[in-house]
């Protein structure tokens, strides 16, 4: 007789000094003969069981067991994971869903999925899986300098100064890229003899024709990372050695194109109101947290300010506007009223108002940079073939690192104002606006470099009006007879000759100016 069932079976181990019981879930199948051993056939559900040996206790009938074939592995269990992307994690990010998978800074992952340019679906070492914003990951080799602490990819001089002062610790440094494309700059600082507040120098990273990599030509690198592993141990011709990366304390993660995956519709009950940061052309503008965890901008619309129903279904596209220069649309609310519009919350404002705040205490190469910084975001907008229509530094944010981000792109078309709208209103942004703008209202990427043109006329004089006491019947006549804003005393002549190109009748394209 036969039999086929599932239990518990309980094995005795025995020795010299003790007896352990080891509980096992089997599953067995029993031959019964009276006149024989009584001997059984199993497969473990582990597979560290499948090589069981035979077993005789004292006292006892013969138990017999005998290998059997694991069951086969499911499909899955075949998938080369050699093939697949492997990354490693920049940033710590936090599951925001039942969908996402928690990242942990310097940890590996496996890629199974692209779902778009900015959400993976990934898996970590313990075998959980889930999405994972694209930007917070960098993949895992050892050329890719993303995955050193030192390097920081997304910085210019000013920002790398800024950093390295802040930190003040004789040898910090920072890797960065070159305000000359392809070519990455060692940032040091150093509390020289002599030297009040510290000296901070800039080594370029070159390359010779033997493709090895130096700072000083008497010391030869075949890569980056050995080049910088040199000179943590000897200065070697630097102004000292290098002491303290600052990219793991300063640089903080970055914006995700929306929360989640595809979730542009937001609930208002998870939205906390804190305090109001000031008011702009659609309503007011609040300090708040998502969830209580990530702080946001908050923009409440006022009714009749806008066309809202263009405005929801342009605003699934502008999520997935994602850029480091850009400001974050996170999403909407639009099931109630008013209407929400939630974004990346910057700590430093305006870009207008922290010209004047800083006003005599910034730089050359500090203005440079927030108009470089201007300048790659709105190269990413022509790129994604989107057209800002009312670029200047008031619609311009500074976050902590003193990073320069454009905002509400696009928003001006959605507003309802016959005054904004209006060439003979006062609230029309003429004074940003080209000719074929204010005379014919046809707007384009040419038309947003002119706007630029003027952004960084506003820069070089740290927060001026243009064209201060003309109106703006004045300023239509001035520019339609062909005269243009002066050149500001802080800006050189190399400087306001790019400036004063973005106001020529046919424009060169975003792409050409953050190559100059």
């Amino acid at each position: 007789m036969i039999l086929s069932t599932y239990h518990t079976i309980q094995s005795v181990f025995c020795c010299c000094c003790c007896c352990a019981v080891q509980k096992r879930a089997m599953r067995t199948k029993i031959n019964v003969d009276s006149d024989t051993d009584l001997e059984t056939q199993y497969s473990a559900s582990q597979s560290e069981d499948s090589h069981a040996p035979t077993w005789k206790c004292k006292g006892k009938k013969k138990l017999h067991i005998k290998n059997k074939p694991l069951p086969p592995l499911p499909a899955e269990a075949f998938e080369d994971y050699t093939k697949k992307l492997k990354v490693i994690a920049l940033y710590d990010f936090f599951a925001r869903g039942p969908s996402d998978l928690t990242l942990k800074q310097s940890e590996e992952y496996i890629i199974l999925e692209q779902y778009d340019p900015h959400w993976w679906k990934a898996r970590d070492q313990y075998g959980n899986e889930g999405l994972i914003p694209s930007n917070y990951v960098t993949e895992n080799t050892k050329s890719n300098l993303e995955t050193y602490e030192w390097y920081c990819k997304n910085i210019n001089r000013s920002q790398a100064e800024l950093l390295l002062r802040q930190k003040s610790k004789e040898g910090s440094f920072v890797v960065r890229d070159s305000s000359q494309q392809g070519i990455l700059t060692l940032s040091v600082y150093s509390r020289s003899k002599g030297s009040h507040g510290g000296d901070i120098r800039h080594y370029q990273i070159k390359k010779n024709h033997l493709k090895q990599y130096y700072v000083a030509e008497k010391y030869l690198f075949s890569s980056i990372p050995e080049l910088i592993q040199y000179h943590q141990h000897n200065a070697a011709g630097l102004i000292t050695r290098l002491r303290h990366p600052v990219r793991s304390i300063r640089c903080s993660s970055p914006a995700t194109a929306g929360f989640s995956y595809e979730e542009w519709e937001l609930n208002p009950s998870e939205l906390t109101f804190m305090k109001e940061l000031g008011r702009g052309q659609f309503g007011i503008v609040h300090l708040g947290k998502w969830k209580a965890t990530i702080k946001v901008a908050i923009k409440k619309i006022n009714e009749g300010a806008m066309s809202e129903d263009d405005f929801m279904e342009e605003a699934k596209l502008m999520m997935k506007l994602s850029h480091p220069k850009l400001v974050q649309l996170y999403g909407v609310c639009t099931r109630q009223k008013p209407l929400y519009v939630v974004t990346e919350f910057l700590e430093n404002g305006c870009l207008l108002n922290y010209l004047r705040q800083w006003r005599g205490k910034l730089s050359r190469d500090m203005l440079l940079g927030m108009c470089l910084d201007v300048c790659e975001g709105m190269e990413y907008l022509e790129r994604n073939n989107f057209i800002h229509r009312d670029l200047a530094a008031r619609n311009c944010l500074v976050n902590a690192e003193h990073t320069v981000k454009v905002s509400d792109f696009g928003m001006a078309r959605y507003v309802i104002d016959d005054e904004y709208v209006s060439s003979s209103g006062a609230k029309f942004p003429i004074k940003w606006s080209s000719p074929e703008v204010f005379h014919f209202k046809k707007y384009s990427s040419k038309s947003d470099i002119w706007s630029f043109g003027v952004l960084m006329w506003e820069v070089f004089t740290e927060g001026k009006m243009p064209f201060e006491s003309k109106s703006n019947y004045e300023v239509v006549h001035e520019i339609s007879a062909g005269n243009r804003l002066y050149r500001p005393h802080l800006a050189s002549h190399t400087v306001y000759k790019v400036m004063y190109s973005c106001w020529h009748e046919v424009c060169w394209s975003f792409f050409v100016v953050v190559l100059l």
